[in-house]
């Protein structure tokens, strides 16, 4: 019972130093837990820690990985705070448009922004924000497991 406290507490703490997601396996190689059946009991415990002390920090499940984020009300007011991703201002507003309207063609965007488009769904796609699929003629923009983790989305 004791070692499984210091083991939770050893994943939150990874969780908190982690800029990235983590999964089950790659949480078990950090904390030396070989079982994956054990950390899955563990991060299940950890999240019931955080929701019976009613806290601001939330743990969040992403496509099976697993960090540490803001609960909704705080992360708005402290938005300020967070530190602005290396993404030019033009993207940004194109990337809010996809993760809005997830799965749009790129020529519906091309016919809204213009054909900077291009350009901004090229640096998105190569900073891993964005992925495609080719349909038809045009490209289907989808917003990544990066984008949500990055954006707590």
């Amino acid at each position: 019972m004791e070692q499984d406290n210091e083991y939770r507490k050893l994943l939150e703490a990874a969780l908190f130093m982690s800029s990235n997601a983590l999964g089950i396996k790659e949480l078990g190689e950090i904390t030396g837990i070989s079982s994956p059946g054990i950390v899955s009991r563990l991060m299940k415990e950890l999240n019931e820690d955080y929701v019976k002390r009613d806290s601001s920090i939330e743990l969040v499940e992403i496509d099976g990985k697993y960090m540490l984020g803001l609960k909704a009300p705080y992360a708005k007011r402290l938005s300020s705070m967070a530190t602005v991703p290396d993404i030019s201002r033009g993207s940004l507003r194109i990337l809010a448009y996809i993760s809005r309207n997830n799965g749009v063609l790129q020529s519906s965007v091309v016919k809204y922004f213009g054909s900077g488009t291009y350009d901004h769904v090229k640096e998105l796609s190569e900073k891993g924000f964005l992925e495609y699929r080719k349909q038809g003629r045009s490209k289907k923009l989808i917003v990544t497991g990066k984008f949500k983790e990055y954006f707590n989305a």
